[in-house]
């Protein structure tokens, strides 16, 4: 534990094992080390919120606190030390609160019995209100304090998936669609992870769990994107830009975004999508803005370079948030429960009221704005419902032998050159192939002219990153019209390129639905340890990628 940290929960951790002085994403130990605390803490709330429940008592808020902190932690979202300390403060008011709740309902319900349970140290452990002492003990919570490899591996693995289940809930949260089972699962999983009693048999079948509430929060966030700005449309995007003052939105929230565009009506100022937020410009009632006028820059890892060159104000919503350069600090926003130290930080709602961007405006208004430059158009659009409108196209190019093989690339990009591997693939598949894709991988290959067959985009783009749902709904109509058992019947292949926890919550998503040879890249978790990684490749034949040639070989060759 001599460590000044240890994170491994990101593809990029330093030399495939783990960041130990500072995150390679740019959070810093001491960050580090109080969001493994946050969830030691978020675990204990678990325990109670679980044990509650069983009496028939819940607490909204306190499931709400619980995805949040989740969420918070998933890499790239909140570098603040200062906020960091104020989710804890919330952490230690909100265990106490399901505490008592808790308490209350057992002795109400067993009046002559005392308590008989034994309950862990994240339930108990007391706060002296000093800041040293958090550090001290979030130190002692490490991820490595499991002396186990095995069992870190497997409980890591289910927390990793869990945090991606809290950020889908969270967006679903946002636009008023909720599940309480799904809230309860990941209070049963956290709670899970410090149970010692549970081995690596029972571990394997929650982090399965996992995958199977994976699909029910990424079909409810499917529903609560839909339900507020209708089913995306197959839409041109334009690349360029357009001369006039600017805002730059990126991440992953679309109410965010509909209020900025309703607050800017009038100003003459051009919002622009970035990263994530690309898959907006599909959505009808975010489309009818006139002031939404396309799409700047590619993947968030390409954000200091785009960011420092685009002369308007920038707001991040979600994740994907990168050190900032000192050049664009200054005219930098974040919202949500994204947070740097020292950029400024737009408020949460009250009520039914909007946040309030003003200070985004003015920012936007006084730096002047962009210049006109030219730019490609990008189709996208492609989530289930409008890809079934063209099943019927799709299906006779299958059985007429124009296409012959669909790909899904589908996850995150990352700033490594190893993910130009994924490039190399799209730009070496045959003409007679098809890349199905979601997330912000895409952003590898959604810019090179590959075509089309017979009108169908040879980049059939769902959208975000839990728009992976819609490529399962599209598998599994596709496997219904050509009457197999399962997608993996198909002429289908997975090539799935992955950087953090949302993307280990879509592959557990896959797992549960039976997809198997899902080719994983650039690197292996380094949390999975061999015995997990061999369960992983006997029952599901999961595969590190190699080369483009000798996948798309492969591939080619699949049944």
């Amino acid at each position: 534990m001599s460590n000044k940290m240890f994170c491994y929960q990101c593809e990029e951790t330093v030399n495939g094992k783990g960041c130990t002085i500072e995150g390679i994403c740019g959070k810093t130990h001491v960050v580090a080390n109080l969001q493994d605390l946050l969830i030691y803490l978020a675990k204990g709330i678990s325990v109670y919120a679980n044990k509650a429940r069983e009496l028939g008592v819940n607490n909204a808020e306190v499931d709400l606190f619980v995805i949040e902190s989740l969420f918070s932690t998933v890499t790239n979202v909140n570098f603040d030390q200062d906020r960091m300390i104020e989710l804890i403060k919330k952490a230690f008011y909100y265990r106490d609160d399901i505490k008592n709740m808790f308490f209350g309902a057992y002795k109400a319900k067993n009046a002559n019995k005392g308590f008989e349970g034994k309950l862990p140290d994240a339930c108990i452990w007391h706060w002296d209100g000093s800041v040293d002492s958090l550090y001290t003990k979030a130190i002692s919570v490490s991820i490595l304090s499991e002396a186990n490899e095995d069992i870190r591996s497997l409980r890591e693995l289910l927390v990793y998936g869990l945090k991606g289940i809290a950020a889908y809930a969270d967006h679903a949260y946002i636009l008023g669609k909720e599940d309480n089972d799904i809230l309860a699962f990941v209070e049963e999983g956290l709670a899970a992870t410090l149970d010692n009693t549970l081995g690596a048999q029972e571990l394997v079948g929650l982090v399965m769990k996992a995958g199977e509430y994976a699909v029910k929060t990424m079909a409810l966030l499917d529903n609560a994107n839909t339900s507020a700005y209708g089913n995306p449309e197959i839409t041109q995007v334009f690349t360029g830009t357009k001369e006039g003052p600017a805002i730059l939105v990126s991440g992953h929230d679309l109410l965010d975004l509909e209020e900025i565009l309703k607050q800017t009506q009038g100003t003459g100022i051009n919002v622009y999508t970035h990263g994530e937020m690309l898959p907006a410009n599909a959505y009808p009632k975010l489309k009818k803005y006139s002031n939404l006028v396309g799409n700047y820059g590619t993947s968030w890892y390409n954000q200091q370079k785009e960011f420092e060159a685009f002369n308007g104000a920038i707001v991040m919503t979600t994740n994907c948030l990168q050190r900032p350069k000192d050049s664009y600090r200054d005219r930098m926003f974040t919202t949500g429960l994204v947070a740097w130290p020292q950029v400024q930080h737009i408020k949460d709602r009250v009520g039914s009221a909007q946040k309030d961007f003003s200070a985004v405006i003015e920012k936007a208004l006084a730096l002047g704005g962009l210049e006109e430059t030219p730019g490609k158009y990008i189709t996208i659009g492609f989530a289930h419902v409008s890809a079934i409108k063209v099943a019927a196209k799709i299906v006779d190019a299958v059985k007429s032998g124009s296409i012959k093989r669909f790909v899904v690339m589908a996850g995150c990009d990352g700033r490594h050159k190893e993910r130009n591997y994924f490039s190399e693939v799209a730009r070496q598949l045959p003409e007679d192939a098809v890349i199905l894709t979601a997330g912000c991988a895409k952003y590898r290959y959604n810019m090179l002219d590959l075509g089309d067959i017979g009108g169908i985009p040879r980049v059939i783009d769902a959208g975000q990153c839990n728009d992976s749902y819609s490529l399962v709904v599209i598998a599994q109509e596709l496997a219904k019209v050509f009457k197999v058992k399962d997608i993996n019947e198909l002429p289908v292949s997975f090539d799935i390129a992955w950087y953090e926890q949302k993307a280990v919550c879509v592959l557990l998503a896959l797992l549960y639905l039976g997809v198997k040879n899902i080719r994983l890249g650039p690197n292996l978790p380094a949390f999975i340890s061999p015995a997990v990684l061999k369960v992983l490749v006997e029952k599901f034949d999961i595969k590190p990628i190699s080369t483009p040639e000798k996948d798309i070989e492969a591939m080619l060759a699949a049944k």
